[in-house]
């Protein structure tokens, strides 16, 4: 009996692949245009072990100077839930041509590390500033994250 082989979608979950989802922006060729969109590409990246690309994306004032991609570290990425965005929860509430400048996604990521399946839970904060590297054009940055505590 042979298995079906289902086309593998973008690593994040949003797209049919790659190349219609996050690949356009780990390529720099689109920014981005909600901290969404920017918190699933930066976890594709972390999939494609793109550290160049996460540290870009990395708001200055938060962004580590040691690496945060081992290549040779055997970590599996398993999937993406986003739990929540921030914004769309205020859509009723806002004017419709309000675009803030901070917004925060809550995901879950699954991953296998030695062979351990485990969850990493977020609230990710983003913020939206002129990028110097573009001229001064607006693009979203990771800042920080908290991590929900368990109830």
């Amino acid at each position: 009996m042979s298995k079906t082989k289902i086309p593998a979608g973008c690593p994040c979950g949003g797209g049919p692949s790659l190349a219609a989802c996050c690949g356009p922006y780990i390529e720099g060729a689109a920014l981005p245009a909600t901290a969404e969109l920017l918190m699933r590409s930066r976890y594709t990246a972390y999939t494609l072990k793109n550290e160049p690309y996460l540290l870009a994306t990395w708001h200055p004032s938060t962004r580590p100077k040691e690496r945060i991609v081992d290549p040779d570290e055997p970590l599996q990425w398993l999937g993406l839930e986003v739990k929540s965005t921030l914004r769309l929860r205020q859509r009723k509430v806002v004017l419709p041509n309000f675009e803030p400048d901070e917004d925060f996604v809550e995901f879950v990521a699954r991953f296998r590390q030695n062979g351990k399946g485990q969850r990493l839970h977020e609230v990710s904060r983003f913020l939206r500033e002129p990028d110097p590297s573009l001229g001064g054009t607006p693009r979203w940055f990771y800042v920080d994250g908290e991590f929900p505590t368990k109830e």
